[in-house]
């Protein structure tokens, strides 16, 4: 029966979406799609070794506005728990990852982020509502220049955008608290771990574009090495560059 009326609600919820959506609404299909973010999350526990994510990172997802990060064709969808089209062949990714990948890297209010792979600017935005500075590398410059005026334009001061190869990271800001990659890729980026702070976090899904994919978890330690930590499978598109 519960799975009935959680088939019905997505019906109802696909159906509402398929209609013009008033500004007012767009509140309440963030607020559905937090609650669908942590029936998620509790489903997974098991490999995300929790049930429940961070506040912060629940309110962030809350309060950013997907539904401006994704071309108008497919704004009625914004709010689905799904990775959507964004232009050249890339995605802005489903909610779900975009939330227990910011978690996983325990931001601070303090802290300073290397984004690799702007995309539409939705996860930069995300981290921007827990961070003090984001810095967000992307290597198609029509999504990089669109990403930045709209993350300007949505009052966003606190992210720097530049177009560049995400596998050399950003080294002019580094060394960065924290480094979120959004694009898989075939081996840990060298220079990545390099710019991570001692204690800093690393979120980076790895693998070929058509083999299996895992979002790894690395912690840089005071002495320079690494750990590592396998979450859980994923698709992501790969990164690209000179590499």
């Amino acid at each position: 029966m519960l799975r009935f009326f959680t088939v019905l609600k997505i019906c109802f919820l696909v159906l509402l979406l398929s209609h013009p959506v008033a500004a007012d609404d767009y509140a309440a299909l963030r607020k559905n799609l937090v609650e669908r973010i942590a029936a998620d999350v509790r489903a997974t526990s098991f490999y995300l070794d929790k049930t429940v994510l961070d506040e912060r990172v629940m309110q962030a997802m809350n309060k950013v506005p997907r539904h401006k990060f994704v071309p108008p064709q497919y704004r009625h969808y914004a709010y689905l728990n799904r990775p959507l089209p964004i232009g050249e062949g890339q995605t802005i990714s489903q909610p779900y990852i975009v939330a227990i990948m910011t978690d996983l890297l325990k931001i601070n209010p303090t802290d300073s982020i290397l984004e690799i792979g702007t995309g539409s600017g939705y996860q930069a935005a995300v981290l921007a509502e827990l961070a003090k500075q984001v810095y967000s590398i992307e290597i198609i410059e029509s999504l990089q220049t669109s990403a930045a005026k709209r993350l300007a334009n949505l009052g966003y001061a606190n992210v720097k955008t530049k177009l560049g190869d995400g596998y050399f990271g950003w080294e002019e800001h580094a060394p960065f608290d924290a480094i979120m990659v959004t694009a898989a890729s075939g081996q840990i980026p060298p220079p990545l771990i390099a710019q991570l702070k001692p204690g800093g976090k690393m979120m980076i899904p790895v693998g070929g574009a058509f083999l299996t994919q895992y979002l790894i978890l690395i912690e840089k330690r005071a002495d320079g090495t690494v750990s590592t930590r396998q979450i859980l499978p994923v698709l992501f598109v790969p990164l690209t560059g000179k590499h």
